[in-house]
């Protein structure tokens, strides 16, 4: 037994499942920058954490002259900077991590000079992360008395909803916050929300005195005729393959904006057109005032491509150039290609990503993931939120992981 725990081999294999802790410690500091943590029972959640972190210990220690172990002793505490920061009032979970990352780095087999010196190096980013974090909450975070007057969930249990007053030197105000309910990840005694999912619905100054609030369940066709009915010209975004997948093609999305007064002018525009219009609303006089042209099957074409353009879409000079055989860059070159005598372009061919709701089907708008019925909230007689347009919109994209400053105070 003794030759079998002395094998190299045996040692190699340990160091991996001893690893195997340090990319727990990692996933708990990738948790702590997008995750709010909500500890349920914090005597267990201690014994646990203190279990596996002696356990872990114990395994590195018996491994600690393999390269692997000694990688992870670096690698733990500096991995845990952004836990105790976030997690700070979380001791029961970050001391026994604690008190084993310092442990290992110690005990490791690396040299004394290298540990002495990755040792200093981390201490260092501790106190200098810790010093950066207190002046950002202290200058950049408005600390003001919130309280929760409810919260629950709506009908279907797909959101969670809140009424918060907060209470500050301009009287207060109340607000109503959207929340997914399916944001969470749930351990035993723990709980990991994502953080920044919150969207506001409802805003009042000062302090509202009474706040009613109704859930209803309203088919997608029903709120689509709701939404037409204010306007004609609420507008979505597509990604390219979903405007292929509707049969919209690359002409039929094109439009000129910002384009220069006087050739607004020469087109017979006015200087009130600011909006960008699409080229399917110009004659063909028009067109050709952006050195455009349309064939018989209507095709849109460059009526006098230039030598850059024509090398970029690897055709002659002469040659017809159509549109829709340009990507961005391509663009780009024919918008450059137009100038005024200060260098600025005089219009901007682009693609455009929006269409309107109204040329929207119901089942183009099931492929865009609205579902067929949902919650609808109704604040003192007013819509607020529709689940509608959550979706549409993506309010609650659980699969984003953006860095941002507001990840800090979350």
């Amino acid at each position: 037994m003794k030759a079998f725990f002395a094998n190299i081999w045996t040692k190699r294999f340990v160091s991996l499942i001893a690893a195997l802790y340090t990319v727990g410690v990692c996933l708990l500091a990738y948790y702590s920058i997008f995750f709010t943590i909500s500890v349920h029972d914090k005597v267990s959640l201690c014994l646990v954490v203190s279990a596996i972190s002696v356990i872990g210990l114990v395994l590195m220690l018996y491994t600690r002259q393999q390269i692997l172990t000694r990688i992870s002793s670096f690698v733990i505490l500096t991995a845990m900077l952004p836990v105790v920061l976030l997690y700070f009032s979380e001791k029961e979970l970050l001391i026994p991590i604690i008190i084993t990352g310092v442990m290992i780095l110690l005990l490791s087999g690396a040299g004394e000079g290298t540990k002495t010196l990755i040792g200093t190096i981390i201490l260092l980013l501790y106190i200098f992360a810790a010093l950066g974090f207190f002046l950002f909450n202290s200058f950049f975070v408005t600390h003001a008395k919130t309280e929760v007057i409810k919260t629950d969930l709506s009908p279907s249990g797909k959101y969670r909803y809140s009424i918060v007053n907060t209470e500050d030197t301009s009287g207060g105000s109340t607000a109503v916050y959207i929340e997914p309910n399916y944001a969470e990840v749930h351990f035993p005694f723990v709980t990991f929300t994502l953080k920044n999912m919150r969207h506001i619905v409802y805003l009042e100054r000062p302090i509202a005195e009474s706040v009613e609030l109704e859930w209803t369940t309203q088919a997608r066709q029903e709120i689509t005729e709701q939404l037409n009915g204010i306007s004609d010209n609420i507008e979505i975004a597509l990604t390219d393959k979903e405007h292929e997948e509707f049969g919209r093609t690359t002409d039929s999305r094109l439009q000129i904006a910002n384009v220069n007064v006087y050739t607004l002018f020469e087109a017979g525009k006015t200087a009130s057109d600011v909006d960008p219009f699409k080229l399917d609303t110009l004659d063909e006089k028009q067109l050709a005032v952006f050195d455009i042209g349309k064939d018989s099957a209507g095709g849109y074409y460059v009526l006098e491509p230039t030598a850059e353009l024509c090398e970029y879409v690897n055709k002659s000079l002469g040659d017809t150039v159509y549109l829709s055989e340009l990507d961005a860059k391509g663009r780009d070159i024919f918008n450059n290609s137009h100038l005024d005598e200060f260098g600025y372009t005089l219009y901007d061919l682009q693609k455009s990503s929006y269409v309107n709701l109204s040329e929207l089907n119901d089942e183009q708008l099931a492929y865009l993931g609205v579902s067929e019925s949902g919650d609808v909230l109704t604040l003192n007689g007013k819509t607020v939120f529709r689940y509608y347009v959550a979706e549409i919109e993506d309010y609650f994209d659980v699969d984003s992981r953006k860095l941002s400053f507001d990840l800090l105070n979350s």
